[in-house]
């Protein structure tokens, strides 16, 4: 969807099964501004989580390759959350539905998921953006790979970036996040582009009478700033992920 009408039915959080309606969902006494989302924890089959949560201004829309609400569109919220090493589930858009449904979030909104330790989160501030960065490592390579490196099994890792900013062209300031990360990666002393599954989302506001930033690529004044506050907050935990 692109500057169109909100589709609950595809981006929100569909009825929770009947067996996932348990979750016991709680805040962690860490208080964090808005920008980076509210740290909250709960607890599914033994494991003790955290997942991350913005509550998004209705003015904002986004863009992100999120496992569940993924695509360009106005969202109410983004939500990033941890589950345990050798994940089991084959429905994580489910799985991050329910998530969202035990916290009360409604309406369409942009999840992703991560093994990485959502506890540990980094974040980088220049000019008005903010990047918020959860690292996991464990399966990194190039994105170019051969073939038959694309056939083997992965086990969890990530790296999700979310990026907060006044206003910027979402698409190029997606592609200027992905570059920034790279490079962040490759001053760590990391042999790689990332992981198979990563995922970056960006959050701005709807562009006004004048249209709004038209460019976000790393030499433009957003871009730049999207470009710092990113390989800021990767560097930062890249350097504590190995």
């Amino acid at each position: 969807m692109i500057g169109g009408a909100r589709q609950p039915r595809e981006y929100g959080p569909p009825p929770v099964p009947p067996s996932h309606q348990g979750c016991a969902i709680r805040s962690v006494r860490v208080q964090l501004p808005a920008q980076r989302g509210e740290l909250r924890d709960r607890h599914e089959d033994g494991h003790h989580l955290h997942h991350l949560v913005w509550r998004l201004d209705p003015s904002l829309r986004v863009c992100s390759s999120a496992v569940l609400g993924g695509g360009i569109g106005p969202r109410a919220w983004i939500l990033n959350a941890q589950v345990p090493g050798g994940y089991p589930r084959l429905d994580p858009d489910r799985h991050l539905a329910e998530i969202a449904a035990a916290e009360g979030l409604t309406g369409p909104g942009a999840g992703l998921m991560t093994a990485a330790d959502v506890a540990a989160y980094t974040t980088g501030h220049d000019g008005g953006v903010t990047a918020t960065v959860t690292t996991g490592l464990g399966v990194r390579g190039w994105a170019a790979a051969p073939e038959s490196a694309t056939h083997a099994p992965h086990r969890p890792g990530t790296v999700n970036i979310v990026v907060t900013l006044s206003d910027a062209a979402l698409v190029n300031a997606v592609a200027t996040a992905t570059e920034a990360k790279v490079q962040a990666l490759l001053d760590a002393g990391l042999d790689c582009s990332g992981t198979p599954t990563d995922a970056v989302c960006v959050a701005a506001p709807e562009p006004g009478p004048d249209g709004g930033e038209p460019f976000a690529g790393p030499r433009s004044a957003w871009g730049a700033r999207i470009a710092r506050a990113v390989h800021t907050a990767v560097l930062a935990g890249a350097s504590t992920a190995r």
